[in-house]
């Protein structure tokens, strides 16, 4: 179920920093409290293949993103101990080391469940065992989630796991919902920052295809 228009789930989730301090996050209140608009990534895994270039690219994008008044917050089922191994990697060996924002391990798997992004492809009972069988990997979908300041969810994206991310498709997403903050028009396809975009009115819509 979409969750676009919703506000973020208001929970805490243990995270770490570069420097390897444990933290809490809690996504809504990152953006309501900082009045900043969030980018939150999930990926898979820790130490796989897809997943070091999208953070590592994330990573080269994040002084536009600041740009923008948005934080960006990698985001998977890893513990701590993991992320900060693979922070202390380097990029020669597939490692992240130079990302500099923050991790969440979402080891319980409170906030993907809640967010139905898990991969899971169904769940049994075992009389055997008198216990549940989740039949999947029980790891995150490529999921990517933009809040703005209120913590409503402006924009949802669900990769399978072979499909890397286009990191300047959120830039213009975030510049997209940036111009309907301020201008109160709507952005047609394929806008980008500086181009004309319309009123949401049938006369405005007619003039911009005349002219596109």
């Amino acid at each position: 179920m979409s969750l676009v228009g919703k506000k973020f789930p208001n929970i805490a989730v243990d995270a770490i920093s570069e420097m390897g301090d444990n933290l809490k996050i809690n996504i809504f209140e990152e953006a309501t409290k900082n009045n900043k608009k969030v980018l939150l990534f999930w990926y898979p895994k820790d130490f796989t293949f897809v997943c070091p270039t999208e953070l590592h690219a994330f990573q080269a994008a994040l002084p536009e993103f600041e740009k923008r008044n948005t934080i960006v917050i990698g985001a998977s089922c890893d513990t701590n101990e993991v992320h900060f191994a693979w922070l202390n990697t380097p990029k020669n060996n597939g490692g992240i080391e130079g990302v500099t924002y923050p991790i969440l391990a979402d080891t319980n798997r409170n906030l993907s469940n809640i967010l139905g992004i898990l991969d899971i492809e169904e769940t049994g009972y075992s009389e055997e065992t008198d216990s549940i069988i989740i039949e999947g990997s029980n790891v995150t979908y490529r999921a990517t989630y933009l809040i703005d300041e209120t913590g409503k969810i402006f924009h949802e994206s669900v990769n399978d796991m072979p499909l890397g991310r286009n990191v300047n498709e959120y830039l213009r997403m975030v510049d997209a919902y940036t111009h309907i903050q301020e201008k109160g028009e709507v952005c047609p396809a394929n806008w980008e920052a500086g181009k004309e975009a319309m009123s949401a009115d049938r006369k405005s819509t007619a003039e911009y295809l005349s002219l596109n």
